[in-house]
């Protein structure tokens, strides 16, 4: 799900759940202005850069894909009307008048050269091996309005993949700086200012016809202006909500009591949010997978995943959001260490960490020194968590140092690896979109390698759709015995809403399905 920009914001990529609400006796009103908190700062818009799932938010008022998923986790129509394919080839035909927002027309070469551009790896795009497979070729015919796509890989959510990513017209792709603080996209809205750190202003497109599946152009309730405001902290954003300067925002911490209590409507998606990693790059503690199994042993998992959900969370049964892929299936329990001090100790000693006058391990004269960093962007029980955390490692012999990041700094951390283990949930529905986490080089942020992984992966993209949900699942629980990465809890994430109604798609919420309320 993407370049080293994988945040733990990013996490929150690739989910989804229908949602409305409003009250009885709302009514809808034309116009207005719809309010939307973003707990971090979305950095570039460009949609061909990020995986951070506040930027995706942003991105998705000002870009279209060539299909939509619906809340229930169909494909419907997006720009194109319709499609077809298999694993290494798919082919859409466009619906016709769709216009950029600059009002030239949206050419089927255009969608074209956004496929190449992400597919070739010498442009760094963060949507490769996360939508398009490198190396996939694409082909526009203008007169015929389709679109061709041939891939060297195999793909079992070809189409799909293909289909979600993020559209960019002529201007933008040709001058990629226009996008970093502004848009060149079909998307219903256009951006009309941006103050970084601040807010963004969205100004909606009266000419935009072509909408989700069968959306109509006479829909009443839709906001002429769309506001994101930039909240970092989360009881400010819940004090905004009850005081009703805002429409929405995702609020994972204790607050969302305090909001259920006033009635406001909340959107629940259940989500991948407990993940540890390790950064496991040559000569990093990480890189063993002893250190890895003893570190997590001296973790009582099931206690930090109550204290990162506040008691709200679910054990999770696959690295994917579940319910919302083809895939689904148990390929986690039983394969996590328990919670055991003494062998963790002992699994520590095995591996050469060997206590110190001080109490801190120590190895060929290098300390086990680890720096922990955590997501602030996602409320204050991760500070808890990282904190329970350092307490663990600790009590096992670590020297243990907890650092905050914000979505934006993420990347830099990630990418740089400047860190040794981390909490980074990625949520994602489908098991192709994991593959880039977790091999090559791109997206693979804590530089996994797991040959079993990337041998089950090569099984399971030969076989279409649903017929490979298996070899995925086998693939998944090589990663998990590897503990390449730990997951250990799922979070209910609520998005309140009031003032409005809307649906949520993929972990954001569908920009046509905003409802202004009176």
């Amino acid at each position: 799900m993407k370049t080293a920009s994988i945040t733990a914001a990013a996490a929150v990529l690739a989910l989804a759940l229908t949602a409305c609400g409003g009250g009885a006796g709302s009514t809808t009103v034309d116009g207005g202005t719809f309010t939307l908190v973003s707990a971090g700062d979305p950095g570039s818009l460009d949609p061909h850069f990020t995986t951070m799932s506040v930027t995706i938010q942003a991105d998705r008022f000002l870009y279209d894909t060539l299909v939509n998923i619906d809340p229930g986790g169909n494909m419907v129509a997006g720009l194109a009307e319709k499609w077809e394919g298999d694993t290494t080839t798919a082919k859409y035909t466009l619906r016709k008048g769709i216009t950029c927002s600059d009002g030239t027309p949206l050419t089927a070469s255009q969608v074209a050269d956004n496929i190449n551009f992400v597919s070739d790896p010498a442009n760094g795009s963060a949507s490769l091996g996360l939508y398009v497979m490198p190396g996939a070729k694409a082909t526009g015919d203008d007169a015929a309005g389709t679109v061709t796509v041939t891939s060297p890989t195999p793909d079992s959510f070809l189409v799909r993949d293909i289909g979600g990513l993020f559209i960019v017209c002529g201007k933008g792709m040709a001058d990629r700086g226009l996008l970093k603080q502004g848009a060149d996209g079909t998307g219903m809205y256009t951006l009309t200012e941006a103050v970084a750190g601040d807010h963004y202003t969205l100004t909606r497109r009266k000419d935009y016809a072509w909408g989700p599946g069968d959306w109509k152009t006479d829909t009443r309730g839709l906001p002429d202006t769309v506001v994101i405001r930039v909240v970092g902290n989360e009881l400010t954003a819940a004090n905004l909500l009850a005081s009703r300067q805002v429409n929405a925002a995702a609020v994972v911490g204790p607050d969302q009591q305090r909001l259920r209590g006033m009635g406001l409507t909340a959107h629940d998606i259940e989500s991948p949010f407990g993940e540890l990693w390790f950064n496991q790059r040559p000569g990093m503690p990480g890189a063993d997978v002893a250190v890895r199994r003893a570190l997590t042993q001296a973790l009582d998992l099931g206690q930090l995943g109550q204290v990162l959900t506040s008691g709200t969370g679910r054990a999770p049964k696959s690295l994917l959001a579940p319910g919302l892929g083809p895939c689904g299936g148990d390929t986690i329990s039983g394969l996590l260490p328990a919670f055991d001090l003494a062998a963790a100790k002992s699994g520590l000693d095995s591996a050469g960490w060997v206590a110190g006058p001080d109490g801190v391990r120590v190895k060929d004269g290098k300390p086990l020194a680890l720096t922990f960093y955590y997501p602030s962007t996602l409320g204050s029980t991760m500070q808890a968590a990282a904190e329970l955390v350092q307490q663990r490692w600790s009590a096992a012999g670590a020297r243990v140092t907890v650092k905050g990041m914000t979505d934006t700094e993420s990347t830099q951390v990630l990418a740089e690896g400047v860190w040794d283990a981390a909490f980074v949930p990625l949520g994602v529905f489908l098991p192709t979109q994991l593959v880039p986490f977790f091999s090559g080089s791109g997206n693979n942020f804590a530089a996994v390698q797991n040959p079993a992984y990337d041998a089950a992966v090569q099984q399971a993209g030969a076989l279409a759709g649903a017929d490979g949900c298996g070899k995925w699942g086998e693939a998944e629980q090589a990663l998990v015995r590897e503990l390449n990465v730990v997951p250990f809890v799922n979070a209910v994430r609520p998005t309140f809403v009031q003032g409005a109604t809307l649906e949520t798609s993929q972990g954001s919420i569908v920009p046509s399905s905003i409802r202004m309320l009176g």
